[in-house]
């Protein structure tokens, strides 16, 4: 059995990887061979797909962000649609990743119509639907929809899908995740040591947009808090320098660990983040958190006075529940001053921690029980099989 996946971003190969590892695991259950080709990244090859093409460092947030990447974006899908149809595998998986994977599906249905497309962890049209056609495109190219969040399926079937509700990978990563008390002991952490996550960028435009005012809140805040100390786990080794350097220039008491995010994680007291699914792990690991994220300027007035876009929520915890559970400041909210008041405001108000965490768990109801990937690779199986029947 062959599969080809096409994800993108560093959140793309991690749940890529998780869903690789599902399917592989099946193969051997069921005694047949798994040839697994992607797009993807470093964590999907060591789960054991071969990786067609790099594609964890091309991808943005925003309209002037995603020029950079028009080119490398062009060349990797061709390089994808070369493989489709040189190399005919018995379903391509489709993961979130939402204007490159729309060009690839749209030449799949134009020219290998009968080919199965399983699109797992579809894009956030059911959040803030830029243009109607796209979700019109996603339902026309995905022959089934696994949806990880309920109102994700609920719009997608709505919408005349076909949609399975598998849950949200996380919840299964979650369990190898250590607790406080081993993370702290294996990154050398003192039991009253204030221990801060500081996630700044996962995507290159976020060191231009967004490091330097997590950064500068973080300056502030050690000079309140003496006592403090940041822990950053590195997202992409491209980012060491950069990150490095300004962690020099802001004169923080911090350490840059690579490969050793969810120990950074569940040590912290507390989290500064930007948006993406970082805070859905914080989320699971109880870690009161301040979202934040910005883009350009430019991209800020095209969004709000000519796309005239409304979105409700940007961090996940927050979308999931469709209420305020975390903060979130957006663009010209996004300051040092405002991180600040709600850092000392959860890492020094029991009751507002407290309010967090009753969120959190309202928000872990939702997401499904343990055996996402699971769920999600016996179904993609199946439609092979009924494919293949048929």
């Amino acid at each position: 059995m062959k599969i080809f996946i096409s994800t993108g971003e560093v959140s793309g190969d991690l749940q890529g990887a998780l869903l690789v590892a599902a399917l592989k695991r099946h193969a051997v259950a069921a005694g047949f061979e798994l040839e697994i080709t992607a797009l993807g990244g470093p964590q999907m090859a060591e789960a054991g797909a071969t990786i067609l093409g790099d594609t964890v460092g091309i991808g943005s947030m925003g309209i002037i962000e995603s020029i950079p990447y028009i080119w490398p974006t062009i060349k990797v899908q061709q390089k994808a649609k070369q493989y489709l149809k040189k190399f005919r595998p018995d379903a391509v998986v489709l993961i979130d990743y939402l204007t490159p994977n729309l060009g690839i599906g749209s030449y799949i249905r134009r020219y290998l119509p009968d080919l199965p497309v399983v699109w797992y962890i579809a894009p956030q049209e059911w959040v803030c639907s830029i243009s109607p056609r796209n979700t019109e495109l996603i339902i026309n190219i995905a022959d089934r929809i696994l949806a990880i969040f309920p109102e994700e399926a609920s719009y997608y079937r709505a919408k005349g899908s076909q949609v399975s509700w598998v849950g949200h990978p996380l919840v299964d990563r979650m369990q190898s995740a250590p607790s406080r008390e081993v993370a702290r002991k294996t990154l050398g952490i003192e039991p009253e040591q204030v221990s801060i996550a500081l996630i700044p960028a996962s995507r290159h435009q976020e060191l231009k947009y967004l490091m330097p005012v997590i950064f500068e809140a973080a300056q502030i805040l050690q000079a309140k808090l003496p006592e403090v100390h940041f822990w950053i786990p590195l997202s992409q080794s491209v980012f060491r320098s950069k990150i490095e350097t300004a962690i020099a220039d802001y004169g923080l008491r911090a350490t840059l660990l690579e490969n050793q995010s969810l120990e950074i994680l569940a040590a912290a007291d507390f989290a500064i983040a930007k948006s993406g699914t970082v805070n859905l792990e914080l989320a699971l690991l109880d870690v009161p958190q301040v979202v934040a994220y910005r883009v350009s300027h430019i991209t800020a007035i095209i969004a709000r006075h000519v796309l005239k876009l409304s979105i409700p929520f940007i961090s996940p915890p927050n979308l999931v529940q469709m209420k305020p559970i975390v903060p979130e400041l957006l663009q010209d909210e996004a300051t040092a001053e405002n991180i600040v008041f709600h850092a000392l405001e959860l890492l020094q108000n029991a009751d507002r921690r407290q309010e967090i965490k009753a969120g959190y768990r309202q928000m872990r109801e939702t997401l499904g029980d343990v055996g996402v990937c699971d769920r999600a690779a016996a179904e993609i199986i199946k439609n092979i099989k009924l494919n293949t029947a048929n």
